[in-house]
């Protein structure tokens, strides 16, 4: 919106002409999501409070997460206005990628709302079923895929995708790239959904993660730099490091108050909501595979669930204390604080080992 209202003024007031620049709109989308978080944040705690919006702990939980019991929830829907309103504000609003990823990110905070509300109304931790969620989560997945097909102008391979660690091998998947796709928005909604357990883990793993993809993305709206990195060039999606530049400023202003021992939960309104903004942004930049290092942590944490299901269901044994992976440790004598560091510390290496294979092929 500011591109709008302030560049053409760049003939009379020079100055102006700093918003023609990403880096320079980013920049500022994730200090205005910082301050809005911030600033907003503690009006909403007491408006959770005071209307007892709070979690509910699983039974079968940590017995030492059993006093977070009442902690207020729906965090999530701070997260995400402090991700739209920057968005809005500093991206240039003609381009449809931008469009995309938020219609992504607030369609699946609504299903984030409807199941966090259907806990709280119900005093439990059941809210909407695994299958509901997974049924609304696979529309906006098909939705994001078959968008990003029909936007992507002749210049890029729509169905194709690319390979790490590879120069110039490029699968043309055909029809199964809208599959593809589709698995990689849910697969990621859940995937950051799972690893939000611990006060802090998921909010500071996606703050490395959408700070990555927003390299990637400015990368793959840049043509030149996408040609000399071997990566592909999509034209335009250079807008969405303003996007993953907000979701840095308000993960890092949610942490604040998320940061242990928690004053507030994101609750699934802010985990879904992530989980499929990160998707949608790697799949518009055509890093579809690259995301499962971007997110290596979350990738992680939802493998261990798969496993520790399997494991029981075929064998009757589990391979964790617990599962999603953090709990495991948790009951292995890790403090919680520690947990969160070291998986923090994890995904960062996760995330400067998915910025280096652009140079490893």
């Amino acid at each position: 919106m500011i591109l709008w209202l302030l560049y053409p003024l760049h003939g009379r007031f020079p100055l102006l002409n700093v918003f023609r620049y990403i880096t320079f709109r980013a920049a500022n989308a994730a200090l205005m999501a910082l301050l809005l978080s911030i600033f907003l944040g503690p009006a909403l705690i007491q408006w959770l409070r005071a209307r007892q919006i709070g979690q509910s702990i699983r039974e079968e939980g940590p017995k030492g997460h059993h006093v977070k019991a009442g902690t207020p929830t729906m965090g999530g829907v701070l997260i995400n206005l402090a991700i739209v309103v920057p968005t809005l504000v500093f991206a240039d609003l003609s381009n449809r990628y931008v469009w995309v990823a938020l219609a992504a990110t607030v369609l699946a905070m609504l299903i984030g709302i409807g199941d966090d509300w259907r806990k709280v109304s119900r005093g439990n931790n059941r809210g909407l079923s695994g299958r509901q969620k997974l049924v609304l989560q696979t529309v906006i997945g098909l939705g994001v895929a078959c968008a990003s097909v029909k936007l992507f102008d002749a210049r890029t391979d729509a169905t194709h995708i690319a390979l790490p660690f590879l120069k110039n091998v490029h699968p043309d998947l055909g029809v199964f790239y809208i599959l593809l796709a589709t698995i990689v928005v849910v697969g990621s909604s859940n995937a950051v959904n799972l690893t939000d357990g611990l006060d802090g883990l998921a909010i500071g793993a996606t703050l490395v993660a959408s700070a990555t993809l927003a390299i990637l993305a400015y990368i793959a709206g840049n043509a030149k730099t996408a040609s000399y990195l071997l990566v592909p060039s999509v034209p335009g999606t250079g807008e969405l490091a303003v996007f993953c530049a907000a979701i840095v400023g308000a993960s890092l202003g949610f942490l604040w108050f998320n940061s242990h021992p928690a004053e507030v939960f994101m609750g699934d309104t802010g985990s879904l909501a992530l989980g499929a903004a990160l998707g949608t942004v790697a799949v518009l930049i055509k890093q579809e595979i690259l995301l499962v290092l971007v997110g290596g942590l979350f990738v992680v944490e939802a493998v261990s669930v798969i496993l520790q299901v399997g494991s029981f269901k075929l064998r009757g044994k589990r391979i964790f204390k617990m599962a999603p992976l953090h709990h495991h440790f948790e009951l292995a004598g890790w403090p919680e604080s520690k947990v969160v560091i070291r998986f923090w510390i994890i995904a960062i290496l996760f995330a400067l080992f998915a910025l280096s294979t652009l140079k490893l092929r």
